[in-house]
């Protein structure tokens, strides 16, 4: 009798060992979630409000008082969330005057990294 009970014991710790190791393992094998797509109008909006006037359009010829296009922009090396977001934290001149609320500028990122995959195709 106290043998059953100790495989019992030994049975229900090993399946939950199991069950952990599985939902431990579940973030690994998840394909990233898709785009807050509110998120990215919101973030297409503040582009449109702030930012359009200083990068060029798809389209118009890149002039040394214009800044590049976004298409060129989320194409660069190691272009990722990290990135974007530590750049949009410092001061660069001219967009240093422009300064955006934290939530607008996590609106920003989500635009560029849905447009990286639009363009990119990441």
């Amino acid at each position: 009798m106290a043998i059953n009970k100790m495989s019992g014991k030994v049975a229900a710790t090993a399946l939950i060992a199991v069950r952990v190791m599985v939902l431990t393992a579940l973030p690994l094998t998840a394909t990233p979630a898709p785009a807050d797509q509110a998120a990215v109008k919101r973030g297409q909006a503040v582009v449109d409000e702030w930012c359009r006037d200083c990068h060029v359009r798809e389209g118009e010829k890149l002039t040394a008082d214009m800044a590049p296009p976004y298409s060129i922009i989320v194409k660069g090396d190691k272009r990722d969330r990290a990135w974007f977001e530590a750049f949009l934290a410092a001061d660069h001149f001219p967009m240093a005057t422009f300064r955006l609320f934290d939530h607008e500028k996590t609106d920003v990122v989500e635009w560029l990294l849905d447009l990286q995959k639009r363009e990119v195709g990441n």
